[in-house]
């Protein structure tokens, strides 16, 4: 079937299609409607039961498929090989979550995941699934303020955590970051139950730690828990443009139906073939695409602790793809232009057969044309750039190898999935025409598998996302859609800065600069980086009482972001300025200060207070 007629079996009549795609999951009890809507809210799979943790491992070792692998563990860090079948997978699931019933966890409770990559955080997640636990998982970048955030928002019953995370050249401590956020907000879980690695044991301090081998009973086990299609599996933080974390909520039911339908749709994968997302359990992309939709699916999943480059070459992806026999790979642009930039000949990679590679997806920001043309040279392999969001939870575009592919256009993120209506408009809601830049949306409803809800806050996912646009899911991207369906994703709308793949607020940065005493306000603007996209630049104003260096402060300021939000944010640069562009209302100009800097085209905007503030910027330039 090709593609037009596919998205048009799915336009015609989206709950047929649904409810076919629906049958590949086994329900407890099926749905009574195949969607149903409250005001703003809607739920797929209405009042159906299943549980995802039995789709995702039981299922496959009641259908005689145990012994085959689903999880393949790589670390070069630690120089660690390891494969899970998906009976020692579902043994290990059972008794950890026998042990959480035991002390009370249940259908509903909350369980923060912060741990490293290591085939524990899959086993907790699927053990949260199992007794209808919602999980939220932290990544491990992120420093003790912005995990006491995550703490105070989802309330734990429990923190399932490691001694430590392993980077090329240190260790980082997370018991220490743990016990550091516990003492920055007021909730107490039952049990932080911490799981010690050798590379770094930790000291078990505080009165409810206890270590995860002691925790875990591995004689015991339990059944899976049936919860309704629209219970939450997992709360998932994002950061928003006033810098506080949105909860995004994703349900069982549509969850599942939409990643089981996305593993042979989008990725052209089988039972048979082996999966790898070269991303962090901590972001959205490894939830979908290194946990739930290849177990969904049972076929083989890669858990990679280790990066692009350093551990210890460039060559590392190629390696992994060779000894596993990756056919598909799933992928930031940022490591890719890591690996180029290490090795721009290719020596790494000619190391490597590369046979089984079908195909080398990429996401997570604006993949440059350069990047693709040299992985595909070096590759001999289509690389395909595909657009989602946190939100949505797969890809709302792409390019769809099981309708064969169609022509890739350098810039574009392919056409629109089946599911999803994609529009371009105005700022006044007006349709605008093919090749027109606008905001782009997605006509309501959202497919299945998509967030409705932010967490304590229904109203809050409307206000963010509904509100502008009547009838249309505001993506805050701005882009163009050609005459072909071709979707392009030009720059985001509001103030985020896509870092390395990472979504970071300028809002929140902003707020920690300006705890340093001598900083009178401030603007963060994003930086055009080779590497990573991205990366933020503080421009300061002092306070007229400062009397401290500026080199001083600029150290400070740097290090400040450093501890309060972590590596993550990539901050390395403040610039003192005499003052900021604003305009007459006091409206910090963060788009026109980007633009100076990034050295593009501007106007000077006709509300501008103080036009020689422009002027200083110019002197800026980078």
């Amino acid at each position: 079937m090709s593609y037009n007629k596919y998205y048009e079996e799915w336009a015609q009549n989206p709950f047929s299609f649904w409810d076919k795609k629906a049958k590949d999951i086994s329900w407890i009890e099926l749905y009574k409607k195949t969607l149903h809507k409250t005001d703003n809210y809607y739920e797929w799979f209405h009042q159906g039961k299943l549980n995802t943790c039995y789709n995702c491992v039981d299922k496959h070792v009641e259908n005689g498929k145990g012994e085959k692998v689903a999880i393949i563990y790589d670390s070069p860090i630690t120089n660690t090989k390891k494969k899970i079948t998906y009976s020692q997978l579902l043994k290990k699931v059972s008794s950890l979550a026998a042990s959480l019933s035991n002390i009370g966890v249940k259908k509903g409770d909350t369980v923060i995941l912060y741990m490293p990559m290591i085939p524990e955080v899959i086993i907790s997640m699927l053990a949260c699934a199992r007794i209808g636990a919602i999980h939220s998982v932290v990544f491990g970048g992120f420093a003790a303020e912005e995990l006491a955030s995550r703490i105070s928002d989802v309330l734990p019953k429990v923190i399932i955590s490691a001694s430590c995370g392993l980077e090329p050249k240190r260790i980082i401590d997370y018991k220490e970051i743990l016990d550091k956020a516990l003492s920055l907000t007021s909730h107490k879980p039952l049990k932080q139950i911490i799981y010690q690695r050798e590379q770094h044991l930790c000291k078990l301090s505080l009165e409810n730690d206890i270590s995860w081998n002691e925790f875990v009973d591995t004689s015991s086990s339990i059944n899976c828990v049936p919860v309704d299609s629209n219970d939450p599996l997992y709360i998932l933080h994002t950061s928003g443009t006033t810098g506080i974390p949105k909860g995004i909520v994703r349900t069982n039911g549509g969850h599942a139906v939409a990643l089981l339908n996305s593993m042979k749709m989008t990725y052209d994968i089988s039972e048979d073939d082996v999966f790898w997302a070269a991303s962090d359990v901590g972001w959205v992309v490894g939830h979908s695409y290194i946990v739930y939709a290849p177990l969904l699916l049972g076929c083989s999943t890669v858990l990679y602790e280790g990066k692009p480059v350093g551990t210890p070459d460039a060559g590392q992806f190629w390696r992994v793809i060779s000894e596993y026999k990756v056919k598909t790979m799933f992928t930031a642009p940022t490591a890719i232009r890591a690996i180029k930039k290490e090795d721009a000949d290719g020596q790494e990679l000619k190391k490597y057969d590369l046979t089984s590679l079908q195909y080398i997806f990429l996401a997570g920001e604006r993949a440059d044309p350069e990047s693709i043309k040299w992985t595909m040279d070096m590759t001999k392999k289509p690389v395909i750039d595909h657009w989602w969001q946190t939100e949505t939870g797969w890809s709302i575009a792409g390019n769809f190898p099981q309708f064969g592919l169609f022509d890739i256009m350098y810039g574009s993120t392919g056409k629109a999935a089946p599911g999803f209506q994609v529009n371009v408009l105005n700022d006044e809601g007006e349709k605008l025409d093919p090749e027109k830049m606008g905001n782009l949306v997605i006509k309501l409803p959202l497919p299945p598998g998509c967030s409705s809800e932010i967490w304590n806050n229904k109203n809050r996912f409307y206000e963010a996302y509904l509100k502008k646009f009547d009838g249309y899911y505001d993506t805050s991207d701005a882009g163009i859609i050609d005459k072909n369906g071709y979707i392009s994703v030009m720059s985001r709308t509001d103030d985020i800065i896509n870092c390395a793949g990472h979504r970071l607020s300028t809002g929140s940065i902003e707020e920690i600069l300006t705890q340093h005493k001598d900083v009178a306000e401030c603007a963060v603007v994003g930086f055009n980086d080779q590497l990573k996209g991205q990366v933020p630049i503080g421009l300061i104003v002092l306070n007229t009482s400062s009397i401290n260096a500026e080199e001083t402060i600029i150290k400070e300021t740097i290090n400040l972001v450093r501890e309060k939000l972590g590596p993550v944010a990539s901050y390395k640069k403040s610039i003192i300025v005499e003052n900021l562009p604003k305009t007459r209302s006091g409206k910090i100009l963060r788009s026109t200060i980007s633009k100076i800097l990034n050295n593009e085209n501007y106007k000077v905007p006709a509300t501008i207070e103080d036009v020689k503030a422009l002027e200083l910027i110019e002197s800026l330039i980078i």
